[in-house]
């Protein structure tokens, strides 16, 4: 068989849309869990840049009901959305799932509340962030990778 032959047998078993579905539960999944984490482990000393956020989107301040439901919405959309991203990415690029999915949360972490947050200005620069807060949004963010990642892997598994 020749490696085109090869490549392309393999590529038959892949499929986007499996890996998206595997990947939002996933993500959803991780984010019970991530949720679960953050209230042992506080990360938002500068408060909460969900709440920032969905005020930044309405353009207006929340009342405190709508700004919980808010930050819920928010929280749950963004957890199952990457989840899909990741599930669809690992479907074609299994080297995404290195570390068992730690190192996407990471990234993840990385992207969001040390890059594009403090860009936006809804939370504080990480030079500003505490040593708990950073630390305790790498570890809840790592957490959510990797149960992203084991969720997925049972799931995809399940869809065949």
């Amino acid at each position: 068989m020749s490696k085109t032959e090869e490549t392309h047998k393999k590529d038959l078993g892949k499929s986007l849309a499996k890996g998206l579905v595997a990947g939002l539960i996933g993500g959803l999944v991780a984010t019970a869990a991530k949720a679960i984490a953050e209230k042992f482990y506080s990360t938002h000393s500068h408060g909460e840049p969900e709440a920032a956020l969905a005020e930044k989107i309405a353009g207006h301040e929340l009342t405190k009901g709508e700004e919980a439901v808010a930050v819920e919405a928010i929280h749950w959309s963004f957890g199952a959305l990457t989840g899909a991203a990741y599930g669809a990415l690992a479907e074609f690029y299994p080297t995404a799932t290195a570390k068992d999915g730690a190192g996407f949360g990471m990234a993840l972490a990385s992207l969001t509340h040390e890059g594009a947050l403090p860009a936006i200005g809804i939370s504080a620069p990480p030079e500003e962030q505490t040593i708990g807060e950073r630390t305790g949004e790498m570890a809840s963010h790592a957490l959510f990778g990797v149960v992203t990642e084991m969720v997925r892997r049972v799931v995809r598994k399940m869809l065949g």
